[in-house]
């Protein structure tokens, strides 16, 4: 009989070993595997992700021209000067004269889903010349690869005189 309780009592402390010692060991395993596996499918997915970038980079390089075209038509800074250069230059090339340029609104965030996204800036300017050349220099504003809006435009002529006077407002876009 003490065989007996020998042989249960070795199984009874080896049952509790396992339960105290094995066991939790077992679940650290078991979670730290789960963790393992979430890594593993966390960088395979960043792996895709990267390679989908790398294949839409190379994608974009076929259209680096279009894209250098958007870049100066919304450049990155107002560029007054720039812009008043501009303005100057069509007109004169379209036959106009270039009376005032003045800048009515400093160049301002356009909110776009909650983010500002374009600058808007507004300058007042007046021309003078005849209609053809007024319209020709409105194809140029139009034409011309910087984004630039026309918000209003008034006329006026002297009784004596053959020349017109345009009054314009407009919207210079960047980013």
């Amino acid at each position: 009989m003490p065989r007996i309780i020998t042989i249960f009592v070795c199984l009874l402390i080896t049952f509790i070993l396992i339960i105290t010692l094995v066991l939790p060991k077992k679940e650290a395993l078991d979670s730290s595997q789960k963790r393992v596996e979430e890594k593993m499918a966390e960088i395979q997915g960043k792996e895709e992700y990267f390679a989908n970038l790398r294949l839409l980079s190379a994608k974009l390089k076929n259209y680096q021209t279009q894209l250098l075209k958007i870049d100066s038509a919304l450049p990155e800074d107002p560029g007054l000067p720039t812009l008043f250069d501009f303005l100057q230059k069509s007109a004169s090339q379209s036959g106009l004269v270039l009376t005032s340029v003045k800048l009515s609104a400093l160049p301002t965030p356009v909110v776009l889903e909650e983010k500002p996204e374009f600058q808007e800036t507004k300058i007042d300017l007046t021309v003078s010349g005849s209609y053809p050349a007024f319209k020709n220099f409105l194809s140029v504003l139009e034409k011309s690869a910087r984004v630039i809006a026309l918000e209003s435009l008034t006329f006026s002529t002297k009784p004596k005189e053959e020349a017109f006077k345009f009054d314009l407002k407009i919207k210079a876009y960047s980013y």
